[in-house]
């Protein structure tokens, strides 16, 4: 003869067998596996999508390579140039020179294509979080840079700096 189970009731709510601690224990794992996927997935969606990683390679040119340039600081910060420098080396980015700019009154910081090759251009204004409507062309035979990079008053906005 099996003796029947007593259990309490509560008017009105339905009586919940009590959950095995292992399944809990399993329960948890699998929601904490599952966000882990999530911010993962995100986290991946958010950089080869939204933010795809800098290029430096030159672009459509005769010489492969990567992409030389110099840096000129216009806005006056001191040091503005070596961290600006320091920031594009790291990303791969052959900086030849830095050096100041003639005065120190630019508003807002400028990417210069010399070498007739926008695309390269564009590519370090991303790098650096300039607009593309800030990139201009100053083509100079006598230049050996493929860009020139003007910093200016709005320095604090570019991702150097950040």
């Amino acid at each position: 003869m099996k003796l029947a189970r007593s259990t309490t009731t509560v008017p009105g709510r339905p009586v919940s067998p009590r959950k095995d601690p292992r399944t809990v224990v399993l329960d948890v794992i699998i929601a904490a596996l599952g966000l882990l996927v999530l911010v993962l997935a995100y986290s991946f969606a958010s950089r080869m999508i939204f933010r795809p990683p800098v290029d430096p390679v030159r672009s459509g040119a005769s010489t492969p390579g990567t992409i030389q340039l110099d840096v000129l600081n216009g806005c006056g910060v001191p040091g503005a140039g070596t961290s600006m420098t320091a920031y594009l080396r790291a990303r791969g980015f052959d900086v030849v020179e830095y050096r100041n700019y003639r005065s120190f009154d630019v508003r807002e910081s400028l990417v210069i294509d010399r070498g007739g090759n926008r695309e390269n251009a564009e590519k370090v204004a991303y790098a650096l979080g300039i607009r593309k409507g800030n990139i201009i062309q100053q083509i100079n035979q006598d230049y050996y840079v493929d860009v020139s990079v003007l910093i200016g008053r709005d320095y604090p906005t570019l991702k150097p700096s950040q």
